[in-house]
């Protein structure tokens, strides 16, 4: 296989780390490279990396680049066609996304400019919670087009709610579809309508009250590990949701998945990046897809839509 392409991982975490090791076994990239601002931690790292290569059978090769709030090394990161930005604090138990607003706000823009001087054709993908927010200060940062920006949200959720009709129902999850929109939060928009189980409506297995159940679980599943772990966030669902998005985007696949995107006419709401399915190719997000919902679901995904604006309206002052 021919690898190609440049794809940096802006933070070191468990959530960025991981998410350069998944890219870096789908072996098709010719580099990734993973940054972060604890010195040596990201080269030590992308080290630890490249020794299990020929364990996994990738050549994918794994560069690690400290770098510093000023832009200091960031000439690591220069012509990347994608940029996973993770950087930022993750949630206390108790905390919601929402409290994070303030301090990742200073630490995506910094990044953002950064990542927009070295990589100026890249296609961002933000992972920085909150994360609709954060994804619209990344482009206003960025100066770049609307559609070469966007927020892993729906692709999580959509996992999540996978995972828990599955359990549930006592099936495999390959035999489960389902659909989330709207926000990375409180105004998550489930989509029963849209969600089957072997081919047959979830409402024909489940009743009101269990899908209901289900809903409210997805809508609080980074809360629940959050609370579980005590320190820390989820980051293997997360990581497997921003690596696939990064492979659509090199492989030019125009797969239609939930993402959060610029939404300018559909669904008749403007002017705002929100969850939606979305085509996903070299050029970021193709178009994005107005599949069938039900009037009490596009009324949701509405809500969540006005519950969005006023904060990603707030984010160019921060």
């Amino acid at each position: 296989m021919s690898l190609k392409g440049k794809v940096t991982v802006v933070g070191a975490g468990f959530y960025g780390s991981t998410t350069a090791l998944r890219l870096a076994e789908y072996n098709i990239f010719e580099t990734v490279v993973l940054t972060d601002i604890v010195e040596g931690k990201p080269e030590g790292l992308a080290l630890d990396m490249n020794q299990s290569r020929s364990i996994e059978g990738f050549e994918t090769k794994v560069v690690g680049a400290t770098t510093t709030a000023e832009g200091a090394g960031y000439e690591a990161t220069a012509n990347s066609d994608v940029v996973v930005i993770t950087a930022g604090l993750p949630r206390k138990p108790g905390m919601s996304r929402m409290d994070l607003i303030g301090v990742n706000a200073g630490i995506v823009r910094g990044v953002a400019e950064n990542i927009a001087q070295h990589s100026p054709n890249a296609v961002i993908i933000v992972v920085s919670n909150p994360l609709d927010e954060m994804t619209a200060l990344a482009q206003i940062a960025t100066g770049f087009p609307k559609n070469k920006v966007m927020g892993q949200a729906g692709m999580l959720d959509t996992a999540r709610f996978t995972n828990f009709v599955a359990e549930k129902v006592g099936v495999p999850v390959g035999a489960v579809r389902t659909l989330t929109l709207g926000s990375h939060g409180e105004t998550m928009v489930p989509v029963p309508s849209r969600c089957t189980v072997n081919g047959k409506p979830l409402t024909e297995l489940l009743s009101a009250e269990e899908i209901a159940e289900l809903v409210d679980r997805t809508r609080n599943g980074g809360a629940e590990v959050v609370a579980l772990l005590k320190t820390g966030s989820a980051y293997y669902a997360p990581s497997a949701a921003a690596a696939r998005m990064a492979k659509a985007v090199i492989e030019d696949s125009g797969v239609v998945m939930p993402v959060c995107a610029w939404v300018d006419g559909q669904f008749g709401i403007s002017g705002v990046y929100l969850g939606v399915e979305a085509e996903i190719g070299r050029e970021g997000v193709r178009n994005v897809v107005e599949g069938s919902l039900t009037p009490s679901e596009v009324e949701s995904l509405k809500v969540a839509a006005e519950a969005v604006r006023a904060k990603q309206a707030d984010v160019k002052d921060l």
